[in-house]
């Protein structure tokens, strides 16, 4: 039995390889309908509908870190470019500015991507621009994260820190800790760039501490809610044996009373 078991051995892996080829055989037959299913929506939803649509289309294109060929992968990012780009023409048209807004984060990651820096700068700015008429922090601090970042590899490091103390005091002054946190971890970064080890590790110091505060609450919140939860299910089993017990005094003295 067992030898048989050990001779099987190498077809059991053939098999195995086999299954894993066809699975992702299937799963590229499958992503294949559904990007044509949106082009397909194009010439019949309405002019309005169509820059959401460009958008999904883009999305799939902007995971180009997972391809493994350069060819491939700048394939992608030009595709997730011309994509973003036809949307931006109909978020334009419509005045759509979360649309817009998201459009030009995608297109300043590629541009960051390809190190093309002017055109990644300025498509972010844009998008700072967007957030700031709308007082939307949060998008605020994303944009001035990658504009310091930006910064930081042209080596426009005074213009980073710029960036970066602002983004500091918004996240510190609404109270946005996980921003604060991505914060901290930039401004590690920028020191690191600078030679200045000493700011860095203190930098790198906070954020891990702030994630380590941000995962107890966290935590805390959890032990809460199932205590919570529980104090609610015995209080319900309570009220359920209490219940029984009346039925069961009342059917009882119902009994004697026949």
């Amino acid at each position: 039995m067992n030898r048989m078991c050990y001779l099987n051995i190498p077809f059991m892996k053939k098999l195995i390889t086999i299954a894993i080829i066809l699975l992702l055989s299937i799963t590229k037959l499958l992503a294949a309908p559904i990007a044509d299913t949106l082009k397909q929506q194009l010439s019949i939803v309405s002019d309005s509908l169509k820059g959401p649509i460009f958008t999904q289309i883009a999305v799939g294109y902007l995971h180009y870190d997972t391809v493994k060929s350069k060819a491939k992968k700048l394939e992608y990012q030009e595709k997730a470019l011309n994509y973003t780009m036809q949307a931006l023409h109909y978020y334009s048209k419509y005045n759509d500015t979360t649309g817009l807004r998201l459009s030009f984060d995608n297109l300043a990651k590629v541009y960051y991507a390809q190190k093309k820096y002017t055109q990644a700068k300025w498509f972010i700015l844009q998008s700072n621009t967007l957030s700031r008429d709308k007082n939307d922090v949060p998008n605020i601090i994303t944009s001035l994260l990658v504009l310091a970042s930006i910064k930081t590899d042209i080596t426009d490091y005074g213009l980073a820190m710029r960036d970066l103390n602002e983004a500091l005091q918004l996240s510190v002054n609404n109270h946005y800790s996980r921003n604060e946190s991505a914060v901290q971890e930039s401004f590690a970064m920028l020191y690191t760039r600078t030679g200045n080890t000493a700011k860095a590790a203190i930098a790198l110091k906070r954020h891990n501490f702030i994630n380590d505060s941000i995962r107890k609450s966290e935590e805390a919140n959890i032990i809460a809610k199932a205590k919570t939860k529980d104090s609610l299910l015995n209080k319900k089993k309570l009220y359920t044996s209490n219940s029984k017990k009346l039925y069961k005094t009342s059917s009882s003295r119902k009994m004697a009373l026949l």
